[in-house]
């Protein structure tokens, strides 16, 4: 099996392959911690068709932890934000409770695919929360109102979904 992985990682990444993505669901099947390095090594990659297809195999991964932040680090670069809806998507194939901060960020200063996809995770993942994890988020919500045109409606949106978000997390650590 392990020289059928580096064949599986060539087809992969070869242009001129049609299926490509079906040679990222057998790496995906493979699954062992190999594949994952190897599959974490692409999506740190120039190639951004091959960066994608590696996100889809590792979504696909049950033991794929070690890979959500080399991919969480690559949705929130900045050079990747008109572009990171496929790796947002990935993400539904990771654990993401602790994650929540993150999510937001997405939620907020992504394009509009990754944002949407950003709020439908935070509206259906149950996460693990903590008083420094609403400072984080208060943070970065105070960025995005700083730095956003007030009148938008987009903006107009955004505060009333995330103050609810906010206010929501905040009952609940006052009924504990």
């Amino acid at each position: 099996m392990e020289n059928k992985i580096p064949y599986l990682l060539e087809k992969m990444c070869d242009k001129s392959e049609a299926e490509a993505f079906e040679y990222a669901d057998k790496l995906a099947v493979i699954g062992t911690e190999e594949v994952v390095d190897q599959l974490i090594e692409i999506i740190k990659g120039e190639d951004q068709d091959a960066a994608y297809l590696a996100a889809r195999a590792l979504s696909k991964i049950e033991n794929n932890q070690k890979a959500l932040d080399p991919l969480m680090d690559i949705i929130l670069d900045n050079k990747n934000k008109n572009t990171n809806g496929l790796f947002v998507q990935a993400l539904e194939g990771f654990d993401l409770s602790g994650k929540f901060v993150d999510l937001l960020r997405i939620y907020l200063f992504g394009n509009f695919k990754s944002s949407s996809l950003a709020k439908d995770y935070l509206d259906h993942v149950e996460f693990d929360l903590s008083p420094r994890t609403i400072k984080k988020a208060e943070k970065h919500w105070n960025h995005y109102i700083n730095n956003i045109d007030k009148e938008s409606d987009d903006f107009l949106i955004k505060k009333e979904e995330v103050e609810s978000i906010l206010q929501e997390i905040k009952q609940l650590f006052l009924e504990e």
